[in-house]
């Protein structure tokens, strides 16, 4: 029997954290809650799209919610949900883990 099936909740948690930005738009919340514009500042690199797509999985996925303002000009805010919030553990330790062994994977590539 193979250890992960298609569907098992492992598998789930790999795709999740497996995606190039959740886990850093996670980690970005850790402070509490923040606009789009200020998460694309602290983050960098991140395209206004693929940002709004992946706040998106993650408000579907129940780990951030999205709080608009009824105001002029609209403004809307992103949090971690209590459940968002049991991720940072394992975010934290993938990220000491690629800070400690980054350079022995890249050492690992062939060269370009």
């Amino acid at each position: 029997m193979p250890d992960f099936l298609a569907d098992c909740r492992a598998r789930l948690a790999f795709d999740l954290l497996g995606n190039t930005w959740n886990s850093v738009v996670l980690w970005a919340l850790r402070h509490g809650p923040r606009r789009p514009a200020d998460l694309r500042e602290q983050i960098g690199g991140i395209r206004s799209k693929v940002l709004t797509e992946t706040l998106r999985r993650l408000e579907f996925n129940g780990l951030v919610t999205r709080r608009a303002y009824a105001e002029a000009p609209p403004r809307v805010e992103y949090a971690l949900t209590p459940l968002g919030e049991t991720l940072l553990e394992p975010i934290g330790a993938l990220g000491e883990w690629a800070f400690a062994h980054g350079d022995e994977v890249m050492a690992a590539w062939p060269p370009a």
